[in-house]
């Protein structure tokens, strides 16, 4: 028996001590969700942090996820390798970038434990790097064309095609590749048109503006606060602004520990995304968020959360304590929410506007979170009123497997909604029943 088997159990071991212990003495709270939530006060975890995560199993034979009344779900496609997000095409074609969190030595004891805990859930190992086109060329929902579309990539995760010319967020950069209308394949040699400093919070998504002049990309943080300091933080924890017709870029907005999904509302014309708050504080505390951006805003991080609580485990800056936003709503704590798409009302039928929010799922709190495609109504602008599921069952009742684990999620080619499960292998697609 290998040391790594032999470690994890004694981390679940302990975890699940610590489970049990953290649930007698701190109780149960109410999920942290909305734009007025109630966030439990934090109980640092210290040097044994709460670590539970359900063992990837997949989907078996004939099962899918639980669709919400009025909805029904069918499989776009199988058989993929880690799907993380998805790109639809002018033409109709749907890309999905495949990608996972690279193997890698641990830091520290509680690093290992994590890196043993990820392993299980089949949340790291070997990434694919690669594009995939997917065509569903006959109409029934189902995409019977797959090629690969790009590959040779370095964990790729955001796209976008402006114009004649393919974007791609690698981790470690923007990169810009020429695009043939219809191509089923790039084959010509990339540009790097920013660079990003890799690992950490690996993802790099991307999100053309409006009238195609500017890229924004989420960077996250490498740490969970800052824990090796902020000079390796620089750049990150952030949304950049690139300038497609003079290639600058900036920093648009701030204190993002990891921003991930964004979309445009268009009402207002304002930029949203979704953000991983910070882990070891509680399972509640803090949650998820969903927020409006402002241009040159802070959100927080590393030295605050939902405003100016502050963090007391990192070394304070008044200031940036004094100017950090509070986010629009809160989405559970440690609910992993990554995908981010806005849906015009009557997409799914009994929908209004809203967003929709693909909720990978936690992995550090005594009670599983997340694990469900949901939507948060939109009026006037902002968020208005509690969330719904479009898509639940992706765990098993006992808490202890996982089905899936939704990730990016946007509108299809034929208006269904389609979403990226990256441990069943799956996009799924969601319609009217």
């Amino acid at each position: 028996m290998s040391f790594s088997t032999v470690f994890s159990r004694v981390v679940a071991l302990v975890g699940g001590a610590a489970l049990v212990s953290r649930r007698l003495t701190q109780g149960t709270h109410e999920p942290a969700w909305g734009s007025s939530p109630t966030i439990p006060k934090p109980k640092p975890q210290g040097a044994i942090p709460t670590l539970k995560m359900p063992t990837a199993r997949g989907w078996p034979e004939g099962q899918t996820p639980i669709a919400a009344r009025g909805l029904k779900v069918n499989a776009f496609a199988v058989g993929l390798d880690h799907p993380r997000w998805i790109e639809v095409l002018p033409n109709g074609d749907v890309l999905v970038a495949e990608a996972l969190l690279m193997d890698r030595p641990p830091r520290s004891l509680f690093d290992y434990a994590m890196i043993t805990t990820l392993r299980r859930a089949d949340a790291m190992g070997v990434s694919a790097n690669r594009i995939t086109l997917l065509r569903d060329a006959d109409g029934d929902g189902v995409a019977e064309i797959r090629k690969v579309f790009l590959d040779g990539l370095n964990r790729p995760f955001g796209m976008a095609l402006l114009g004649n010319t393919f974007y791609v967020g690698n981790t470690d950069g923007l990169f810009a590749f020429p695009y043939a209308e219809g191509a089923n394949r790039i084959v010509g040699p990339g540009r790097q048109l920013a660079t990003f400093k890799p690992d950490g919070h690996w993802t790099r998504s991307l999100l053309p503006s409006r009238d195609g002049r500017k890229l924004y990309v989420g960077v996250g943080s490498l740490t969970n606060i800052a824990d090796d300091g902020m000079e390796v933080e620089k750049g990150r924890a952030a949304i950049h602004e690139f300038d497609v017709a003079t290639g600058t870029i900036r920093i648009f907005a701030s204190g993002l520990r990891n921003p991930i999904g964004m979309a445009w509302e268009p009402q207002t014309g304002v930029l949203w995304t979704v953000v991983n708050e910070r882990d070891g504080l509680g399972d509640e505390t803090p949650p998820d968020y969903l927020t409006s951006v402002r241009d040159g805003g802070f959100y927080g991080w590393p030295y605050c959360y939902w405003g100016q609580t502050v963090d007391d485990r990192v070394p304070q800056d008044p200031a940036m304590v004094a100017k950090a936003i509070t986010p629009d709503y809160a989405l559970g704590g440690h609910t992993a929410s990554l995908g981010l798409c806005w849906l015009p009302a009557g997409t799914l039928p009994g929908f209004p506007d809203g967003m929709a929010i693909g909720q990978h799922g936690s992995w550090n709190r005594s009670k599983l979170s997340g694990y469900k495609l949901v939507f948060v109504p939109f009026a006037n602008g902002r968020p208005a009123g509690p969330p719904r599921d479009i898509l639940s069952g992706f765990i098993t009742p006992d808490e202890r497997g996982s089905y899936g684990r939704p990730v990016g999620v946007t509108i299809g080619p034929d208006g269904s909604v389609l979403m990226a499960d990256d441990v069943g292998n799956v996009i799924w697609r969601v319609t009217g029943a």
